[in-house]
């Protein structure tokens, strides 16, 4: 591992604000060979499975934000879930997501945890567990701790409370989701987090401080992507959406991994769909920007397109199996290899915690 850079906050800036080609592969080429000095060139798998889409929260840019009645409401029966999990240990993915809409509901708490208790049976526990279910209270987290889920990814959005005010309900708030943040790193997880990046009214500046945040709160692992709207959203109803500001977007995007790599160094960082969105060859470039890990999406065909939340989502259509010989060829393709049967946690969250 290589010693660490204290990155100024005009030094980050600087990085996110490059334009010219040839300084933005630089920045490129750079953040690809830290993630080769720390992680090497592995892609790690995380089965995502969507497990539903009731949720109690109104984000302004979300398509299954509670107030959209145009959305076919779903939760999955745990049987099918189960089914979900296994396929994924049987293709020796090593590792899954699991996850929804937030909910609090007490019925919907107890079935994550008896789904957890179930799914860590499969391979005698063999199979890694990530949660991203959204802002609970402790004993739900300690709950679904000791169920058997290890990691947790609590998406923040944005660190500039005024742009978060913007994103979302009166009813919302970010210190709730901090707050959040410090209960999992405190219960022993994997905590991971993220941002929306190019939304209207955010500043490089913005995103720098994002990048400070990660750095500062000791975050493990880094799921963020470009914003990509959906039109049946009060936030998505009216914003341009050319190809010159999807481009825009992408680039952001792809910069915002480069530099998180750069300054985080060992961190997990995932290429998102929402790249893949943006442009056919998003995911890859994402790897090759510095990213090491990529979400195959698990979710059963029949919801897929209930689970919407952002336009354009890629990989509707993909039957499971072909999915993964797709991404496997593609990550070989760009030098890579897909590192199969293994958790994948994240090197900062070994060296933090001082496991061998």
């Amino acid at each position: 591992m290589l010693n660490k850079i204290d990155y100024s906050k005009k030094q980050i800036i600087d990085m996110l604000s490059l334009k010219n080609s040839d300084e933005l592969n630089d920045l490129y080429e750079k953040a690809y060979q830290i993630k080769l000095d720390n992680i090497g060139g592995l892609v790690y798998f995380r089965g995502i499975i969507e497990l539903g889409n009731v949720c109690e929260k109104d984000c302004y840019y979300c398509g299954i934000r509670k107030s959209n009645n145009k959305v076919n409401r779903f939760v999955f029966d745990k049987e099918t879930i189960i089914e979900c999990a296994k396929w994924c240990y049987t293709q020796n993915y090593g590792s899954i997501v699991l996850q929804s809409g937030e909910s609090k509901d007490k019925n919907y708490v107890n079935y994550i945890t008896e789904l957890l208790k179930e799914i860590k049976k499969i391979g005698n526990g063999e199979l890694g567990i990530t949660l991203s279910l959204g802002e609970q209270d402790e004993d739900t987290y300690k709950a679904w701790y000791n169920a058997g889920a290890h990691r947790y990814l609590l998406r923040v959005e944005t660190t500039n409370n005024s742009l978060f005010r913007s994103l979302h309900p009166k009813s919302h708030s970010l210190e709730e989701r901090i707050k959040c943040l410090d209960i999992l790193g405190k219960l022993g997880y994997q905590v991971g987090t993220g941002v929306m990046i190019g939304f209207p009214g955010q500043t490089v500046e913005d995103l720098a401080n994002d990048i400070i945040f990660f750095k500062e709160k000791d975050i493990d692992m880094i799921g963020m992507g470009p914003y990509v709207r959906h039109s049946d959203t009060p936030f998505g109803q009216y914003l341009d959406n050319s190809d010159e500001v999807k481009k825009e977007r992408l680039e952001l995007g792809l910069k915002m991994i480069a530099v998180a790599r750069i300054v985080l160094q060992d961190v997990n960082i995932a290429t998102s769909t929402a790249l893949q969105a943006l442009h056919p060859l998003g995911r890859e470039r994402g790897l090759k920007a510095g990213a090491n890990i990529i979400m195959p999406v698990i979710t059963p065909k029949i919801h897929r397109k209930d689970y919407m939340l952002y336009e354009d989502k890629p990989c509707m259509e993909d039957d499971a199996e072909d999915s993964k010989i797709n991404i496997i060829k593609m990550v070989e393709n760009i030098g890579e290899k897909v590192v199969l049967g293994k958790w994948g946690d994240s090197k900062h969250f070994s060296i933090r915690k001082n496991i061998k």
